[in-house]
């Protein structure tokens, strides 16, 4: 139908059919002339017929029901947990239509916060440009925002930062006389537990006859103010067992704090403190320097050097097995050679 007025404007209000042939209605006010009326609905209209005016996680399901034909079983695991836990939540509500290059930088963003691994950011984003490219080919969406949103990530992983058991030890001789900061390092390289997990703790969440600690809080800041929130996933939520030595550790630190209720905060400082903490240490002790969150790549690299599996390992720290197994790649790798070595000797049968 044709503009009409609308106060001292004009507005268009008419019927048009999406890219799949379901009717809709759209009324758009506030043009100042009813050519400009006009001329507004009819680009609506023509581009309208290219514009999958479809919700972005019912287009995933469309996008993978396609692709289970068409890619291995495992492949398609792998690609839906990713869907599920790091692009749906994001996303999910939105027209695929309607997501700009701006929505995808702001989501690229909440990636890069969550210190996931240079070539896990950059797989994560290629799931989502895939799906848009996926979309452009097959039905006529106009433009993939990923393109111009740009790339995260690296193809190619980096050394990743972390110490040895001996660095760390070496870095420990630098807080022979600060026991506090002693007592906190040492819980995060044997438990690789997360700095908020760790300030968060209470001495209730400690059991040192069955050697356990419960996670079960965050502490996080917040415009300046320390607050405490749930753990950042539903698999933050656990217990870990820990060495009998370090809850000897644990037992005599606790005999030294007097008048300590169950429900007080083992640590009183921030992440502030341990921050210039472990750049004062590094220095003196003669270590490389690393940042806080390394510390959790250490017991999980420790672990890996061990031999346990992603599985185990991402029980203890909190992770999905899927996201160590991508992160850690290329860690994992530096056990082929003893495992080709110990098949080999049960193929002689000398194992």
């Amino acid at each position: 139908m044709p503009a009409t007025r609308d106060g001292k404007g004009w507005r268009c209000q008419f019927y048009y059919k999406d890219w799949q042939g379901i009717r809709h209605k759209k009324n758009k006010r506030g043009f100042k002339t009813k050519a400009e009326a006009d001329a507004w609905e009819r680009d609506f209209r023509q581009r309208a017929k290219f514009r999958p005016e479809i919700r972005f996680d019912n287009f995933v399901e469309i996008y993978f029901q396609d692709m289970e034909n068409r890619l291995r079983e495992t492949t398609i695991e792998s690609k839906r947990y990713m869907f599920d836990t790091k692009i749906l939540p994001y996303f999910k509500d939105k027209s695929i239509s309607d997501i700009t290059a701006a929505d995808i930088r702001a989501w690229q963003n909440t990636l890069i916060k969550e210190n996931f691994a240079p070539t896990y950011l950059k797989t994560i984003n290629n799931q989502m440009s895939a799906l848009f490219n996926y979309a452009c080919r097959y039905y006529d969406l106009e433009s993939n925002p990923c393109r111009k949103a740009g790339s995260i990530g690296k193809s190619k992983a980096d050394d990743m930062d972390f110490w040895t058991k001996e660095e760390f030890d070496q870095f420990l001789t630098a807080f022979e006389k600060k026991p506090e900061a002693y007592m906190a390092f040492k819980l995060l390289f044997w438990t690789g537990m997360r700095i908020g997990e760790m300030l968060a703790l209470t001495f209730e969440d400690v059991n040192l006859e069955e050697r356990v600690i419960s996670i079960t809080k965050n502490l996080v800041r917040v415009k300046g103010e320390d607050k405490i929130h749930p753990p950042k996933t539903p698999k933050g939520v656990r217990e870990i067992t820990i060495p009998p030595f370090l809850a000897e550790d644990l037992r005599e630190y606790f005999s030294r704090q007097y008048g300590i209720l169950p429900n007080e905060r083992i640590f009183r400082f921030t992440k502030s403190f341990m921050e210039h903490q472990i750049i004062r240490g590094a220095k003196e002790s003669g270590v490389k320097r690393i940042r806080l969150h390394d510390i959790r790549h250490s017991h999980i690299s420790l672990l890996i050097d061990m031999g346990f599996s992603a599985v185990a390992i991402a029980d203890r720290v909190g992770h999905e097995s899927i996201d160590i197994t991508y992160q850690y790649a290329h860690l994992f790798p530096s056990k082929q050679t003893e495992m080709a070595e110990k098949l080999d000797d049960l193929g002689k049968g000398d194992f």
